[in-house]
């Protein structure tokens, strides 16, 4: 296999394992009506599960704890079933958000919400589940960090200026704001650390914090590393963000493709020109790879959020290595969501070409089109015949 240029993968972190904590106990409140947040639906699916799916298509990341109210820990189970989310397990959250994670941490300490302890990680992840939008570089530089320093987390500038209010509701003072920023996640700290944090913290912090850095400093003696975030680090709060999120999404879906050609170095050519004719205009991952081998790459590219793929061969099999691509699709639970768009682009270079063999092969990818459409797989093809 032999990824395009600039889509090589990300080497992960020299730390093993690393796991994610993910606090989905939240009631919504701010967000108003009657389903929490995390679990509205955005373009149709739960905006937890977006979340999910971020961590778990890094594959340095071992283990996800989902942690969730009492009343929400059937609902998460089904999400996790229906959209086919792996390493996730499920974890009851405490009555605030400090409880929650302790109790997410427990998972690879203590026996108390599990038969059986998971592996503990090196370096944990704390990463909200109303932030969908995290991508692996922010998380693999709090990791790295973490790991030198201890403690790390994401920051941004502050928006508006800080003003504290007099006991007679009138201005005391405002901060500079340029001293200052903006705590955001994802946070990573070293396991050990954090965990002794949270066993020696007390009931007020546990109530009334929501600062994990804070805990590592006070409890640890641990000053974190502050990395600069990017502005898609953003927290779905009030329901003016869930349409932002949408629109986020669906320029996501229409701003990416996947290129898959055979490893035949004419076919792989006419998939690296394709690349790089599209490059300025749209997100363009390049793969070429024998669709029948299990390629690693292809399967993380399937666990993501591309919904838009180019197929590339000049084999008389095309329908069947299709089928192939159609399968692995199918097993990634990826249509389940969106359309899935496949363009099919067959290049015939035989000899003498009767123009009868061309309209048989259109016609059978018409009939294997109507096939799996019922899949929710948009097909197209496109037939070049050339000498």
């Amino acid at each position: 296999m032999e990824p395009s240029s600039g889509s090589r993968r990300r080497p992960g972190p020299a730390v093993s394992p690393v796991a994610a904590v993910l606090p989905a106990g939240g009631s919504g409140e701010r967000l108003g009506g009657a389903t929490p947040k995390q679990f509205c639906a955005v373009q149709g699916r739960p905006l937890v599960s977006y979340t999910v799916r971020a961590m778990e298509r890094i594959d340095w990341i071992s283990n996800i704890i989902v942690v969730v109210s009492p009343e929400n820990i059937e609902k998460m189970k089904s999400i996790i079933e229906k959209y086919g989310h792996k390493r996730v397990m499920v974890v009851q959250g405490g009555i605030t958000r400090h409880r929650s994670i302790f109790n997410g941490l427990k998972l690879f300490a203590e026996n108390e919400f599990s038969e059986h302890l998971l592996q503990k990680p090196e370096v944990v992840i704390i990463h909200d589940a109303v932030r969908p939008f995290v991508e692996e570089d922010i998380l693999l530089k709090v990791v790295m960090a973490a790991k030198e320093h201890g403690a790390a987390g994401a920051i941004r500038p502050l928006v508006s200026t800080v003003i504290a209010s007099a006991a007679d509701g009138s201005l005391d003072h405002s901060l500079e704001r340029a001293r200052y920023r903006a705590s955001e996640m994802p946070q990573a700290f070293l396991f050990d650390i954090i965990y002794e944090a949270y066993q020696k913290c007390t009931d007020y912090d546990l109530d009334y914090g929501t600062e994990c850095l804070h805990l590592a400093l006070k409890y640890c003696e641990t000053n974190a590393k502050l990395v600069e975030g990017t502005a898609d680090l953003w927290k779905v709060t009030y329901k003016r963000d869930l349409y932002a999120a949408e629109s986020i999404i669906k320029d996501n879906l229409s701003q990416q493709v996947c290129v898959l050609t055979d490893v035949r170095e004419a076919v792989a050519r006419v998939g690296l020109l394709l690349h790089e004719s599209l490059k300025s205009q749209i997100k363009v991952e390049t793969v070429s790879t024998a669709l029948s081998k299990n390629d690693s790459h292809l399967q993380n590219i399937l666990s993501g959020q591309c919904y838009n793929f180019v197929c590339i061969n000049d084999k008389k099999c095309a329908i069947q290595e299709t089928q192939q691509l159609v399968d692995l699709l199918e097993k990634s639970n990826t249509p389940l969501l969106y359309p899935v768009v496949l363009i099919l682009v067959h290049l015939d270079i035989s000899e003498n070409i009767p123009f009868s063999v061309g309209m048989e092969e259109i016609i059978r990818i018409k009939k294997f089109a109507g096939e799996v459409k019922k899949k929710n797989i948009l097909v197209y093809g496109l037939l070049i015949q050339y000498k």
